[in-house]
């Protein structure tokens, strides 16, 4: 009977088979009281399936990270019962879990209130209070056909009739309520806790697909406690307060319209902005050793097919075909072009490694409904890099990469930075050997970093495997921005060369690396970061100089020329408003530096500064305000205060 490995190396042996539930509590009454699932030779399992063979098996607690993501897919399952008893006729379809939350989509005639929400979130509260027994139960093909089919729900019916002929039919049953599933399950109802919210409705076609019914689909979050909860939905708060979209408005720094949908129409003072992303990183980039390149917008679908990107991405490019019947596509990916480059002329071992970057604009189809601002886009630019190495090369250029990565976010404000390891995907180009080849030398680089990494399986690109740099927000939001990938296969399918130590011609090794990833999201990220209060150095309009009376007019001009030809962006308020109303509107518009000027200030050649979020005004000499300025911006320094308010949320 079955010896049970447990997570410390200790054994347990058995006489009978037994349970999760049971091996949780033969290990102790509070380990079986928070356990809600087992990880059985590193798969997840119900408590309540029978361990009947030797197995190395972990007891999940519902305060663990692996616990979360069961939490959630259980509250969806709750309120889908919860629909099911208050709403009849409704049909169920499909309910999974999702970052910080839930969904589950319905198929109903009338649509979903705001106050129906609120009925449904304190019936899933009686429901959790009842602690149903979750019990899993395996069904033949046929029977649960007919049984969801006798029952209304025609959406599980076909569900079932389109899984493969081998796949085993899992029901799971709680209370009244049957659920096509793989699971799995918490043991009972009451094990899910009341630390969930349902958040709002949208539409959502049956399978994703427009030619489909429009279903209704019920967001909810859920976890672990309410202290999470609660901290979770004060995140969505600030989040809202951030939303890079309003204060794109506010501060007049660009729009979306209709007629380029998923493009962005940069404002003078939003493109200052970008124009200022640019530079830094043309700078960093040529201290680097880096030589910028531009490579064509618009390329020869053949070339595309050459590398790999017609066949794999092409359901995501840009198409046009020329009055002479040729096809040509949007660039998604600038790679291509630059292996173009490397080609012109002979490269020797001695060349390597050879770095060029671009800020390359790339075009990608992205369906209407994920647009989202500046964060998903169809149209951006990334500030890409290409370099050429040989395979001794690697682990050094990878850890280089790495450590300007790095080095860059913290420049702008991001100290919490995490690493993933992304390996192969399902659809890719090049032979497992090149593919062993890669990810083993991607992974000793990133080990060779001294960073930790997670694994995220599956997820690389499909010429290679990478390193994903995620960033942590001042609200502890993630966002991933910068990728470094190594790839064995794109210049070998596009003739890349280079003539080695013997003599002989080989393929380099091309390391694709972008920090920002796409400008105009890291743009987004960094206005939501700093909730619009940007750094002076990178502000789209660093000052202004408001007059408090006519009188000053003439200084106004002549502080805002000094302040132009000393480099800043600066605008003159010459208006006859209340100095009042001007910090007001300027300090609305997130101006970081607001110089008001007046008779006296003119009369000692001083202005009176008061800086974005501060009440605090202070006096200084027109040259000293602008050596401080100076330095702050040379510093690259956070905004005053910036940082307190988000350690105290």
């Amino acid at each position: 009977m079955p010896d049970i490995t447990l997570p410390d190396g200790s054994v347990r042996h058995f006489d009978n088979p037994i349970s999760g539930l049971e091996l949780a509590a033969s290990i102790g009454k509070k380990l079986a009281k928070d356990a809600v699932v087992m990880k059985v030779d590193g798969q997840l399992m119900d408590l309540a399936r029978p361990l009947e063979r030797d197995a190395k098996v972990a007891i999940i607690t519902r305060d663990s990270e692996e616990a979360l993501e069961l939490l959630r897919h259980d509250a969806a399952h709750v309120m889908a019962e919860a629909v099911k008893e208050l709403y009849p006729d409704t049909q169920v379809t499909i309910g999974p879990a999702i970052e910080n939350g839930f969904y589950y989509d319905f198929a109903r005639a009338e649509p979903f209130s705001s106050d129906e929400l609120e009925v449904i979130e304190a019936r899933m509260r009686e429901i959790v209070d009842r602690d149903e027994e979750i019990v899993r139960e395996v069904w033949e093909r046929d029977q649960a056909v007919a049984f969801f089919e006798s029952i209304g729900e025609k959406y599980k019916a076909e569900i079932i009739r389109d899984l493969p002929a081998d796949e085993v039919i899992t029901v799971y049953r709680q209370g009244g309520f049957l659920d096509l599933c793989l699971g799995p399950h918490l043991p009972s109802t009451g094990r899910l806790g009341k630390a969930f919210k349902l958040m709002s409705v949208a539409g959502a076609y049956w399978r994703g697909d427009h030619r489909n019914a429009m279903l209704q689909r019920i967001y909810g979050t859920a976890w672990a406690d309410e202290k999470a909860l609660k901290a979770h939905l004060h995140r969505l708060e600030e989040a809202e307060k951030r939303d890079h979209r309003r204060l794109g408005r506010e501060m007049d720094l660009f729009h979306f319209q209709e007629e380029g949908p998923g493009s962005v129409f940069w404002h003078p003072k939003g493109w200052a902005m970008f124009l200022e992303l640019i530079a830094y990183m043309r700078k960093r980039q040529h201290q680097a050793g880096y030589v910028e390149v531009n490579t064509p917008d618009i390329l020869d679908k053949s070339l595309w097919e050459a590398s790999g990107h017609w066949e794999k991405f092409g359901e995501n490019m840009f198409v046009t075909e020329t009055p002479d019947e040729r096809c040509f596509c949007m660039k998604p990916m600038n790679c291509p072009g630059a292996v173009q480059l490397f080609r012109q002329g002979i490269k020797s071992y001695r060349d390597l490694p050879y770095k060029m970057a671009e800020f390359g604009k790339v075009h990608r189809y992205e369906p209407s409904g994920a647009l989202h601002g500046l964060m998903r886009v169809r149209a951006f630019t990334q500030d890409d890099a290409h370099i050429f190495c040989t395979e001794e090369q690697i682990t050094e250029e990878c850890v280089t990469v790495t450590k300007l990565i790095l080095d860059i976010y913290r420049e702008f404000g991001f100290s919490d930075v995490r690493l993933k390891f992304s390996d192969r995907p399902e659809k890719r180009v090049g032979s497992d050997a090149v593919w062993d080849k890669s990810e083993a030398a991607l992974r000793t680089a990133i080990e060779a970093s001294g960073m930790q990494y997670t694994h995220n399986p599956g997820e690389g690109a499909f010429y290679g495997p990478k390193i994903e740099f995620v960033l942590r927000d001042a609200i502890g939001r993630d966002w991933q921005c910068g990728t470094l990938q190594v790839d064995l296969n794109l210049p070998e399918r596009l003739g890349a060369t280079f003539v080695g130590e013997d003599g002989e011609k080989h393929h380099p090794v091309m390391l694709h690396r972008a920090l920002f990833g796409s400008l105009e999201r890291f743009a987004g990220i960094l206005i939501e970061h700093y909730a619009g209060r940007l750094p002076l150095w990178l502000a789209p309009q660093q000052a202004v100089v408001a007059t408090i009376t006519s009188d000053a007019d003439d200084y106004a001009k002549e502080v805002a020329a000094a302040l132009d030809a000393a480099g800043f962006r600066v605008e003159a308020d010459l208006r006859n408003e209340k100095i009042s109303y001007k910090v007001r509107e300027h300090s609305h518009a997130k101006i970081p530096a607001i110089l008001a000027v007046g008779k006296r200030e003119a009369e000692e050649r001083t202005v009176a500064i008061r800086r974005l979020g501060s009440k605090a005004q202070e006096v200084l000499p027109l040259d000293v305000a602008i050596d401080r300025f100076a330095e702050e911006v040379a510093t690259k320094a956070p905004p005053p205060g910036f940082g307190v308010e988000e350690a105290a949320a």
